[in-house]
């Protein structure tokens, strides 16, 4: 039967709901149906259709990141499911290429997602771009660091505070990639049952925060975020004060953070795990919109993308400027350019994000080039530490 792709309207959400109890095995109760439906009115759902039966969706959520000093529209893909008579069929390809067009054309200039297979979704683009340090403490190792004069302040869902948003958009600037939240996401999908901890330095200044819960003689740590040492320290002393109230305590932070490194004992438990993946999605408005480094040296570009395919062609970054040929062949071509490094769409975000730097992918040979251009690109892409701490 002829495939039919499609977006969804309000009369199919149902078949989106089934589809998605099903795929992911879990039940919404009948009550919690309207709230449901109604958070699916601020997605883009796509179908693909078999004889007016769904088969197979995919969402496309708007949101905003935090990158440097700017704000981008990112398109957040989730639930992505398919009955099992429908797999292996080429759907979810089908789905995934329409998302990238629709994107593009609500200037949605990149994408992250939470794989379920990560080498299923870099087919399609995406790369890494970030990975969660998990750290697990027992008491023993709850020992204070030098006291700090600043101060502790709690609060809950009900009495949120703006000092917690200006520091988490503080933070934010030094980790490309963060969520922009507004105040229903900090209410909705931040909170739940947990509390957050704002460190005060002595001029009553917001400096950090932890998100937590403890329960059943566990600290549960979800966010931890000091934009300097005298609130890194307080934060942790503050967790050494549940001491008495809990046997262990699980961190969850970036893994850059330099937490473990000032610990009396550094040698705790800790994982450090991939986590969200991200995708650029039109790679001129990315470039142009990149906060590159002020050199003076110029570096072209030839960038491959095999799904979104307004991407490929080359690129002059040249003081600042950044100029594109489409006319010009890609990464793949036949007769390689002589000057320039090729890369496709990858390496292109992972180097955007600040995941990998450029000397790393060329020795990994996902930058193909003469080595002087790879230098020119480390001089060019500033150092950065990308996380993402939010889910959907």
């Amino acid at each position: 039967m002829e495939l039919e792709v499609r977006e969804l309207n309000e009369k199919d959400y149902i078949e989106s709901l089934k589809l998605s109890m099903y795929a992911f095995q879990y039940k919404v109760p009948e009550e919690n149906v309207p709230s449901r439906i109604e958070m699916l009115k601020r997605h883009t759902v796509i179908g693909a259709w078999e004889d007016n039966s769904l088969c197979a969706k995919l969402h496309i959520i708007p949101f905003h990141i935090h990158m440097k000093d700017k704000q981008w529209k990112m398109g957040g893909i989730a639930g992505v499911a398919t009955y099992p008579e429908y797999r292996r069929k080429g759907y979810v390809k089908r789905l995934i290429i329409n998302a990238l067009e629709r994107m593009r054309q609500q200037e949605q200039i990149v994408s992250l997602l939470h794989p379920f297979d990560i080498n299923f979704y870099r087919k399609f683009g995406w790369e890494i771009f970030t990975e969660n340090k998990e750290i697990l403490l027992e008491k023993k190792d709850l020992k204070f660091l030098d006291y700090q004069p600043g101060s502790i302040k709690r609060f809950n869902k009900e009495n949120h505070h703006s000092d917690i948003e200006a520091v988490y958009a503080q933070y934010s600037k030094n980790h490309p990639g963060m969520l922009v939240r507004d105040l229903p996401w900090w209410n909705n999908n931040i909170y739940d049952d947990s509390q957050i901890a704002v460190y005060y330095n002595q001029n009553d200044e917001a400096t950090g925060y932890i998100l937590y819960e403890v329960k059943n003689k566990k600290m549960d740590v979800q966010e931890f975020l000091g934009l300097n040492k005298e609130a890194r320290y307080g934060l942790w002393n503050f967790i050494c004060q549940h001491d008495s109230m809990v046997d262990t305590v699980k961190l969850l932070t970036s893994n850059h953070e330099l937490l473990p490194y000032i610990l009396h004992q550094p040698k705790v438990k800790m994982e450090v795990t991939p986590y969200f993946m991200a995708r650029v999605v039109d790679a001129w408005q990315c470039l142009i919109k990149y906060p590159f480094n002020n050199i003076s040296k110029k570096v072209f570009l030839h960038l491959e993308d095999e799904y979104a395919p307004w991407n490929n062609g080359t690129y002059l970054i040249d003081g600042g400027e950044v100029k594109v040929y489409k006319d010009k062949q890609g990464a793949n071509c036949v007769n390689p350019p002589k000057r320039g490094v090729r890369l496709d769409i990858n390496s292109l975000t992972a180097l955007l994000f600040g995941y990998k730097r450029p000397s790393e992918l060329f020795e990994l040979g996902y930058l193909l080039g003469d080595e002087s251009e790879i230098e020119v690109l480390e001089e060019l892409f500033p150092q950065a530490k990308p996380y993402f701490y939010d889910f959907f």
